[in-house]
This record gives C-alpha cells, sequence and structure tokens, in this order.
C-alpha cells in the first residue's frame, strides 16, 4: 500500500471506530469507490489493535478498578460493584462472539458490499435519531439491558451498522442517559475488539505472505492515537451535541451512495 492509502485507512479506522457512524464500511468503501487496492487482514488486525489500546488507555482506571474488584470477589465469594460490571460486560459480549463465529464468512462473502451499506447507514441512522429522543437520565446499567445491547450488538456484524450506533442506540432506546450509553458501549468494545482482532489474526496464519511492519506500526499508531482523541472528544460532548449530528452524517452518507449505485 502506498502511504496515502495507509494514513487515510488508519485514520478513518480511529475516527470512526467509536463514533456511531460504521468502521467497518468506511474501511469497505475505499476500496469499494477507487482504484486502491484491498488493504489486507494483516492491514485490520493492526489497526483495530491501535484502537483497542486507544479505549484500553483511556479507561484504564476503570479496568484496574474491575481487576481489583473481580480478584477480590473471587476471593471472597462475594459480588461488589465492579465484579458485576465486568459480568454485565460479559453477559454483553456472548450474543456477538457466538453469531460472529457462525456467520462470519455467509458476512464477509455476502455483506460487504456498496448497496449493503447504503441501506445500513440510512437504516440505523434514522433509528439512532429516534432512539436519542427516548433518551432517558438512568446512570446504571442493569443486566436485562446489558442483555438486550449484546444481543442488538450482532447487527453490528452487518457493514454500515455501526457498532458503537447499535449498541448507543439500543441503550437511549432503554433510557439510559448519553454519557451513560456512551460509557457502556466503548467499554463493551473491548472485549468485542479484542475478539475480532483473535479471529481475524487466525485466519491471517491461513495466508503466509510478506509483512510490511512499518506500515502496520505506522497504521496502528495513527489508529489509535485518533481514537484516543475520538473518545475522549464524544463522551466530554454527547450531553451537548446529541446524535443528531452522526444521524446527519449518516444520511448523507447513504444518499451519496446510493447516488453512486445509480450511477
Amino acid at each position: 500500500m502506498e502511504w496515502l492509502q495507509i494514513i487515510t485507512l488508519a485514520l478513518l479506522q480511529g475516527i470512526t471506530e467509536f463514533l456511531p457512524i460504521s468502521s467497518s464500511a468506511h474501511l469497505i468503501l475505499p476500496a469499494q469507490l477507487t482504484d486502491w487496492p484491498d488493504q489486507g487482514l494483516a492491514f485490520d488486525v493492526a489497526v483495530h489493535l491501535g484502537t483497542l489500546a486507544a479505549v484500553c488507555t483511556y479507561f484504564r482506571n476503570d479496568l484496574s478498578d474491575y481487576l481489583t474488584g473481580t480478584v477480590t470477589s473471587l476471593r471472597t465469594l462475594q459480588r461488589n460493584s465492579a465484579s458485576e460490571e465486568v459480568m454485565k460486560l460479559a453477559l454483553a459480549t456472548v450474543p456477538v462472539v457466538l453469531c460472529g463465529f457462525l456467520l462470519k464468512d455467509w458476512i464477509e462473502n455476502s455483506l460487504r458490499t456498496v448497496q449493503v451499506i447504503a441501506g445500513t447507514t440510512i437504516f440505523f441512522g434514522i433509528l439512532l435519531a429516534l432512539a436519542d429522543r427516548r433518551h432517558g437520565e438512568t446512570q446504571n446499567v442493569s443486566f436485562q439491558a446489558a442483555l438486550v445491547i449484546g444481543v442488538c450488538q450482532v447487527l453490528a456484524l452487518i457493514p454500515g451498522t455501526s457498532r458503537s450506533g447499535i449498541t448507543i442506540t439500543a441503550a437511549l432506546w432503554l433510557g439510559l442517559s448519553r454519557t451513560t450509553a456512551a460509557r457502556f458501549s466503548f467499554l463493551l468494545a473491548i472485549p468485542t475488539i479484542a475478539g475480532a482482532a483473535l479471529l481475524t489474526t487466525l485466519d491471517l496464519q491461513q495466508q503466509p505472505e510478506p509483512v510490511d511492519w512499518l506500515s502496520l506500526a505506522a497504521g496502528a499508531a495513527l489508529a489509535g492515537i485518533s481514537a484516543y482523541l475520538c473518545i475522549n472528544a464524544f463522551i466530554r460532548l454527547v450531553e451537548r451535541t446529541g446524535m443528531m449530528p452522526y444521524v446527519y452524517y449518516r444520511l448523507l452518507l447513504g444518499a451519496t451512495l446510493l447516488i453512486f449505485i445509480a450511477y
């Protein structure tokens, strides 16, 4: 890959991974709409690891508390707030792990098209707008809410849906505050991205090709830095801006893609 493609794709991944506008769509579209070659599995793994490092860094204090609380819970055989949060995140992760393992090949072969991305970008953008109007002020994610959000996250396997978009949509629909919805969505990204990267790495083992380590390192670093900045900005501003800026972007992107398909 040329450096322009590396920089563009890395920034796209970092900026879009945690915004409700679909990072998978933004990684697929450049190769679909231009003469750029597909970036390949190795690059996908690298930029996802970059965004994983970003979200882990941002929530490092929370993760430390979760680890300490879980160890304490296992030692005393009593649940505490930290161990309950870990259990909720684990519960919400199970559906996408099972469905991702079973449906991965079908999705890769059948749904990575401009037509699918255009449709999901518009449809789930409208759902996000409706959910934003229903948001409440609830600060605590119950086990039931975690399960519903986790089941909805399965839809993010379809390109153009957006993992953060569908989980935030579900959380808002359940009456959670915007900040709580975003926070739970971003924390849920940690096991989800880690699992997806692991699965992709296993696929990569079956495709022995020369590895351009400099390109992968640059892509991971750029994706990580831009993702960290986006997480920080989104959480600070979400209560003020709401979801409508991202809804408008999704509708504009979807309409543009439909025009492209038509001509």
